[in-house]
């Protein structure tokens, strides 16, 4: 009979999970530098789920130090966008 797994998630599925996240991300803003039609939508979804995967118990502190760097990139790109659109919203500076 083989040993059997804890129930417990292995440290390497939260790695994974996080990594996942991360490349949503960085998919949208490839997406949104193409200017394919709602991309901005698709990477503001796609931040807003990585800070809620960030802000669950088990994100790492990369992770979040992640998020805090790129955040700022993205809401820039996010705003040009709907500048470029002239759909700007008026607390869009």
């Amino acid at each position: 009979m083989t040993a059997r797994k804890s129930a417990t998630r292995p440290v390497s599925s939260r790695h994974f999970r996080g990594e996942r996240v991360k490349d949503e991300v960085y998919r949208q803003m490839f997406l949104l530098e193409e200017r394919r039609p709602g991309a901005d939508m698709g990477l503001a979804l796609a931040l807003l789920r990585a800070w809620l995967a960030a802000d669950s118990k088990r994100a790492s502190n990369e992770e979040r130090d992640w998020l805090k760097k790129v955040s700022p990139v993205c809401l820039q790109m996010i705003e040009a966008a709907l500048q470029v659109d002239g759909n700007a919203h008026p607390c869009a500076q």
